[in-house]
């Protein structure tokens, strides 16, 4: 494809399907300690071999239940989560993930003081380290790592833009560059977080393709 055809197609994505998860998971994102936290679980979740929407669901349903922050989390009863989880359509790991999202509060008190801003001071910016450390969190794998980090480059900027394997799949299947470098360069000034989802929904979902491709041409 020509640079203005490639800038088309991306520009065409990102207008439809640029939504963020953590938006829709009604998380409005910033740089403060309950909507990272609520990330942090959105992310955890997502990671399973679950559907997407039964995860932003169920990220939903724990915020509903009261549990936005790693010491309510923390201090809720297991059955309390599992039942949450449950009314998000998480069923199949539901009692697993429970217990991950308890031990994780935990982690997150103890270790950052509950505020994932200290996480972010302690890997000084560096994606590596991040990566590394988010990996700490239970049931937070290298998968889970990349949701985090896609998503909150949006309000670390240090961080962007971070497109992973996942994200670089989808450029592939639109016949996009599958270079960082390069796609951020036609995105222009798209927010990299709306980039990166678009990237995500393209590599997961044949139709956002043909789709896209239908409308750019």
């Amino acid at each position: 494809m020509s640079r203005d055809r490639d800038a088309r197609v991306l520009n065409e994505l990102v207008r439809v399907h640029g939504e963020t998860f953590a938006h829709e998971a009604g998380i409005t994102l910033r740089n403060t300690p309950q909507p990272l936290y609520r990330l942090l679980v959105l992310a955890v979740l997502l990671s399973a071999r679950i559907r997407g929407s039964v995860a932003v669901a169920s990220a939903r349903a724990l915020s509903e239940a009261g549990l936005r922050d790693p010491r309510r989390m923390a201090g809720a009863d297991w059955q309390a989560r599992v039942d949450a989880l449950g009314r998000g359509g998480y069923r199949r790991y539901d009692e697993r993930t429970a217990t991950q999202l308890g031990d994780g509060a935990e982690l997150v008190l103890e270790r950052w003081g509950g505020d994932l801003r200290r996480l972010r001071a302690e890997g000084d910016g560096r994606v590596p380290e991040l990566r590394a450390l988010l990996r700490e969190v239970p049931g937070l794998g290298p998968a889970g790592a990349d949701i985090f980090l896609r998503e909150v480059q949006a309000v670390w900027p240090e961080v962007a833009p971070y497109l992973d394997a996942k994200t670089l799949s989808g450029a592939g299947r639109l016949g996009l560059p599958e270079d960082a470098g390069r796609l951020a360069g036609l995105a222009g000034g798209t927010d990299p977080a709306a980039l990166a989802a678009a990237l995500v929904r393209a590599a997961l979902d044949k139709h956002v393709v043909e789709e896209c491709l239908a409308h750019a041409a």
